[in-house]
């Protein structure tokens, strides 16, 4: 999690940039609030955005705060249920957790600090593991081989690993966790390209490094998650403090998501926060 503050006089309209996660933004303001829109959809204030949300942008304008909360989506099925239902999606956060969602934000808005958000919401999170059945070991085991393995994992591999048919894996794999196999990989895939572009490295490079057949496999793929090309994308405001807000994003990190236990600031000028 990482939390952002913002001020900003004039219209601010940011691309968001597809993630292999569940992700929650919690609006903490007091104005009007962000708006996302994706798909002809619009949404105000705290939202839950599924993997794949297709060309979400975040709009708004005036001073601000958020919280946002990268959830792997073996975790996200376990608080919010199968996550068939959000991907592909920007929902209201009260749609998904009902009263529960005023509640947590009265809490997190009225804490004194960075560091005390993130220990409340670790507790709202955690009182709420369980309430939904976990997803099937093998599709858990499924989703972890495909990050370390930064995307380049065939389906019949993990079918084999898992002792699963690969219609079998397809199948729980897609319905428990809202996006096929192979998908999964692509996502992964691109994300792992999208952070190397972020961090000054050439196209071909990129191409190669992240396993696309050539240059043109990897503009093919940018434009599909993305809707950019790799040159604009390696611009992304959205990814621009990644390597500060999310340490475990950057090609230098980590390939799984950790939590650090000291909060820092975060040095982007435009979203200032710190983060566990």
């Amino acid at each position: 999690m990482a939390g952002f503050r913002h001020r900003a006089p004039a219209l601010v309209d940011i691309s968001m940039v597809a993630y292999p996660s569940v992700t929650l933004l919690v609006d903490l303001g007091e104005g009007e609030g962000v708006v996302y829109e994706t798909h002809g959809r619009h949404e105000r204030g705290s939202v839950v955005v599924g993997l794949l949300p297709g060309d979400l942008r975040a709009t708004g304008r005036g001073a601000g705060q958020c919280l946002q909360i990268r959830l792997d989506p073996v975790t996200a099925a376990a608080l919010f249920g199968v996550s068939t239902e959000l991907s592909g999606t920007v929902a209201a956060l009260a749609e998904v957790w009902g009263r529960d969602a005023g509640r947590a934000e009265d809490r997190l808005r009225a804490a004194a600090s960075w560091d005390e958000r993130f220990t409340i919401a670790v507790d709202i999170l955690s009182r709420r593991l369980g309430s939904h059945p976990p997803v099937d070991s093998q599709v858990a085991y499924a989703w972890r081989r495909t990050l370390t393995s930064r995307g380049r994992v065939r389906v019949d591999g993990l079918a084999d690993e898992v002792g699963w048919s690969r219609k079998r894996l397809w199948s729980r794999f897609r319905s428990q966790l809202g996006i096929t196999p192979k998908r999964a990989a692509r996502l992964v895939r691109f994300d792992h390209a999208a952070h190397l572009l972020a961090a000054g490295h050439a196209a071909a490079r990129v191409a190669g490094e992240s396993g696309y057949v050539d240059q043109s496999h990897l503009h093919r793929e940018v434009a599909t998650f993305a809707g950019l090309t790799p040159t604009a994308l390696a611009a992304a405001p959205w990814l621009a403090v990644d390597d500060v807000a999310w340490p475990t994003s950057s090609p230098a990190g980590a390939s799984t998501p950790s939590c650090e236990r000291r909060p820092r600031p975060c040095r982007d000028t435009s979203a200032r926060g710190r983060r566990c």
